[in-house]
């Protein structure tokens, strides 16, 4: 099975349009996973008008009123995705600086690892956002993937998603960019 998985695209705010090979991806995969930050209901209608099968969740960039979980899990085909955005709260170590608050690397490595060990059971991977940067690998044991900005939000950032193949609970990943 396909799961074609993007986060991070703060439409209108930032950015206008998730880009046209991105959409292509969701609408022939068996599976679409959000991150969070749609960044508007109208952002989140267009990804649902993409798929019939869509896990997604709530992002510190969402409106207040979104209907969406902080947490989900989704099992594909032997294969436990468990999904977060990655947003800062009080318990995640964090530093403020002159541009808001940063969380660095290995804080949000803990935090989806953590996550995730607490919502499945093996076999699982992490799915979070909130960085923009995108990132493929193995935190205390549990595999973490963030497929960056879908829109490549952020100075100097590629738009960039994943699509992830999954056969008898492996899966193939590959990063896809606009």
């Amino acid at each position: 099975m396909e799961v074609a998985i993007l986060s991070d695209m703060h439409i209108p705010g930032q950015k206008e349009r998730i880009p046209d090979a991105f959409r292509e991806h969701i609408e022939v995969a068996d599976h679409v996973i959000h991150a969070g930050d749609f960044g508007s209901e109208e952002a989140l209608a267009d990804v649902r008008s993409l798929t019939s099968d869509l896990t997604a969740v709530y992002g510190n960039a969402d409106p207040n009123d979104i209907d969406l979980p902080p947490v989900a899990s989704v099992e594909v085909d032997g294969l436990t995705f468990v999904v977060l955005h990655g947003i800062i709260n009080p318990v995640e170590r964090a530093v403020s600086s002159s541009e808001g608050v940063v969380m660095n690397r290995d804080d949000w490595l803990d935090a989806i690892a953590d996550t995730t060990r607490a919502r499945a059971d093996e076999p699982t991977v992490g799915i979070g956002g909130h960085t923009h940067e995108v990132e493929d690998t193995v935190h205390d044991g549990i595999r973490l993937l963030n497929p960056g900005s879908a829109t490549g939000v952020g100075p100097d950032i590629d738009a960039t998603m994943m699509t992830v193949e999954v056969t008898d609970g492996d899966l193939d990943v590959t990063l896809h960019e606009a």
